[in-house]
């Protein structure tokens, strides 16, 4: 793994240069362009809030049912939609892939650094819903920011490495990560706050990295506090996610030009 990284690094060039010809191709021909990265999930969290504040009401306390499901959708949505984009990545580039060689790593990981670029223009919004509702985190909260964001860049990486070697050989994995996707999303405290979790099912619940970086960025954001114990289950899962995702994919590369 530590090879593979060493030889990717090398290839950090090819790594931005792909980053930025997936931006293109994504927004191109877009009229509203980057404001895709905000319309989606502001979209989302409308019906959202129409649905669970009218219909059937969740109990967010003082937090508006807006910002308190927009923190969360903003990074829900970043796994959401590079883990399809990884996957694919080895297959959508089948001439690069064939032809000349390069670290196979890259083509993942770029599909991540676009992804994350989108999560960046979408995060800003957050800043000015929390100006508009009058919500301050603490003055250390904002220094664990970028832990839990790490830890949720480890499990995508490690997923997203996994299923784009996995994709080579078995196209079923598209329709797979496309089902797992909706049932990880609601089995993650994106619409509800985990208080409705009963409390003898949470030891087992925050095995699910997501609720632990969820639930610690409404902590960090909207409660001015700090992550809590929770959030150790989900480094240590999405640490192994990583090194696992890693290590099938060194594993298997030699076969993709053959299997592709």
């Amino acid at each position: 793994m530590l090879a593979a990284v060493a030889d990717l690094a090398k290839t950090k060039d090819l790594v931005w240069e792909w980053t930025a010809r997936n931006v293109r191709a994504r927004y191109q021909q877009s009229v509203l362009g980057w404001l895709w990265a905000i319309v989606q999930p502001a979209a989302q969290v409308a019906i959202f809030a129409v649905v669970f504040k009218t219909i059937v009401p969740v109990d967010t306390g003082n937090t508006p049912y807006v910002l308190f499901s927009y923190v969360a959708l903003v990074p829900w949505t970043l796994l959401a939609m590079s883990l399809p984009d990884m996957a694919n990545s080895l297959v959508d580039n089948l001439a690069l892939v064939t032809k000349i060689y390069f670290p196979r790593e890259a083509l993942p990981v770029a599909a991540l650094l676009a992804r994350l670029l989108d999560f960046a223009v979408a995060a800003v919004l957050i800043v000015v819903l929390m100006i508009a509702f009058q919500v301050a985190p603490s003055a250390t909260g904002w220094l664990f920011l970028p832990g839990v964001l790490a830890i949720e860049l480890m499990l995508i990486l490690g997923l997203g490495l996994m299923c784009a070697a996995l994709n080579v050989f078995v196209r079923d994995v598209r329709s797979l990560l496309t089902l797992g996707l909706q049932v990880w999303f609601y089995a993650s405290p994106v619409l509800y706050p985990t208080s409705l979790v009963p409390a003898w099912l949470r030891p087992y619940y925050f095995l699910n990295p997501m609720a632990g970086v969820l639930t610690a960025v409404r902590d960090i954001l909207l409660e001015g506090g700090q992550p809590g114990p929770y959030l150790v289950p989900a480094a240590l899962v999405s640490a192994f996610v990583l090194i696992a995702g890693w290590w099938i994919f060194t594993k298997v590369e030699y076969q993709f030009a053959d299997r592709i």
